[in-house]
């Protein structure tokens, strides 16, 4: 039972949100859709999103996050801003004494990562980093069939979206986006929720640069060598130099294979196919928010702890790591 469970007497919490893009207006939406959840303001970079996403919500705009993570009227904060800022937000929120939900990564830097999950402990307060890869229909299929596979030895895992104009926006932004599996830490934290501790890492990376510090496409691919031996390839890129995007991943194993395609599904035995259904991904912000809400409300457990989000990111700067020198990183526990 975790010790910051909402007395019984409190039925609705205020909620803060920082962001204006994509997954800040599904949480918003989320949000305004559960009754013991008040959306009471929005803070964001540009003022006139920010003044239009409050206007559509009815809810307050605020000129800035230092302000509205100081407001007294809230309860929770949730993080839906540029990757660069996630770790000095949760940290200021966390130290004004409200509970947090930051969409993945945590922070870019592990260190600051470790640091804001002890002082969520320290102020007993909570830290959910969002990782709803894990909700979806992918990562359900893959563990209802995974044990009719056998012993696995191999994964390839190709996320790959093609943007003609690549848009000039914080995600092709080195500094705001980060490492591009830090950044898309999910490509990562997808395998390693199912199979488990990674030995070793390999990474090559390559920008197309356009000016200052924007890129119109980044390629990124990672070698991951499980402690049971098991080998993953992870491929991840966006941009206009690629040709076309794609979503698949392969699981193969001694006694079968699993090919999950976009929204298609196959399972491979011997000679004999079969299609197989893949659950969807629409309604996954609405789900993690719901859960956070039962867990605050009613002690429910959550689906992922801010430790197994950290281990990813420790990875994906392994990753990084090798990418830089060309080396291959070995993990060690700590």
């Amino acid at each position: 039972m975790s010790s910051y469970k909402l007395p019984v007497s409190i039925r609705t919490i205020g909620v803060g949100l920082v962001g204006t893009g994509y997954a800040a207006k599904l949480r918003a939406e989320a949000v305004k859709a559960d009754p013991r959840a008040n959306l009471l303001a929005i803070a964001g970079h540009d003022p006139q999103r920010t003044a239009n996403l409050a206007l559509q919500y009815t809810t307050q705009a605020m000129s800035s996050w230092q302000e509205l993570v100081q407001r007294p009227d809230l309860d929770l904060v949730i993080i839906s801003t540029i990757n660069q800022d996630h770790g000095k937000i949760a940290q200021a929120a966390l130290n004004h004494g409200k509970h947090v939900v930051v969409e993945y990564p945590l922070s870019l830097d592990v260190d600051e990562a470790k640091q804001l999950i002890a002082l969520a402990k320290t102020v007993n307060k909570l830290l959910h980093v969002e990782h709803i890869e894990l909700l979806g229909g992918w990562h359900q299929t893959v563990k209802e069939y995974l044990q009719q596979l056998g012993d696995l030895f191999y994964i390839r895992y190709k996320t790959v979206n093609r943007q003609n104009p690549a848009p000039r926006k914080w995600s092709y932004n080195h500094d705001q986006f980060g490492f591009p599996l830090i950044g898309a830490l999910s490509r990562l934290h997808r395998v390693i929720d199912v199979f488990g501790e990674v030995f070793s890492v390999n990474c090559h990376q390559r920008y197309w640069e356009v000016e200052s510090n924007y890129y119109q496409t980044c390629i990124c691919t990672a070698e991951l060598c499980f402690s049971s031996g098991l080998l993953a390839q992870v491929v991840y890129g966006k941009g206009e130099t690629l040709w076309q995007s794609e979503r698949k991943l392969e699981i193969h194993g001694h006694s079968g294979g699993l090919i999950l395609d976009g929204d298609k599904g196959i399972l491979l035995q011997g000679e004999e196919s079969q299609l197989i259904e893949v659950g969807t991904r629409r309604g996954l912000f609405n789900k993690d928010t719901s859960m956070v809400l039962d867990h605050l409300f009613d002690d429910h457990p959550l689906y992922v702890t801010p430790e197994q989000s950290l281990y990813t990111l420790q990875v994906a700067d392994a990753a990084r790591r090798a990418a830089e020198t060309g080396l291959t990183v070995f993990l060690t526990k700590e």
